[in-house]
């Protein structure tokens, strides 16, 4: 038992997580024709929770209670292998990566997230405002302006030979090289790094 946990705690090859991921497709349709994507979860939780009179929250929610499910399991899953077995080693970023972030201001590297960025103590400053608010609501504009998240049309949509959402995955890579070539180092300096 101790070396499979010692196994999961590592992290996995791509040949061995890509393949994992991507047999989540078949496996959906095959056992109920299902389509795979996160962001739909929240429409259905804001359908269940707030019922209004607001005609995008007026359909059969409940048809889509294994998208809740799903997501709550990725939220448990979530915390599971934070708390209880996390890798604690430092979390391996390319040297050439590095010397770019620490040229921004960002200089940890033993976390998924950079402290200096993600922490309670930037939230209410012009950090958070950025990083925190403008960029959450430009991550939930995108995905409702592209009918899905990255997960949905790169995963599921694509797989599906989908035209839509190859053109929306490719848009999605072109915006992540200009915010991070073009518009990143300009926001950093802007707020204080």
């Amino acid at each position: 038992m101790e070396q499979l946990i010692e196994l999961i705690k590592q992290p996995w090859p791509w040949y061995v997580a890509g393949p994992l991921i991507g047999l989540t497709v078949p496996a959906l349709l095959l056992l109920g024709n299902k389509s795979f994507g996160i962001s739909s979860s929240l429409r259905h939780a804001c359908a269940a929770c707030f019922p209004a009179n607001i005609p995008f929250f007026q359909y059969n929610w409940q048809k889509e209670m294994w998208n809740l499910v799903f997501v709550l399991g990725v939220l448990i899953g979530g915390f599971v292998a934070t708390v209880f077995i996390s890798n604690p080693d430092t979390v391996v970023v390319a040297e050439s990566t590095q010397r770019d972030l620490a040229a921004l201001g960002i200089t940890s590297f033993g976390n998924l997230m950079p402290k200096e960025i993600f922490t309670f103590d930037n939230l209410f400053t012009l950090k958070g405002l950025f990083f925190f608010v403008i960029g959450g609501f430009m991550v939930g504009f995108g995905t409702r302006y592209a009918g899905g998240c990255t997960s949905g049309h790169a995963i599921m949509g694509i797989s599906n030979l989908q035209w839509p959402s190859l053109v929306a995955t490719i848009f999605f890579m072109l915006g992540g090289f200009a915010m991070t070539h073009l518009l990143l180092p300009h926001i950093m300096a802007f707020v204080g790094f």
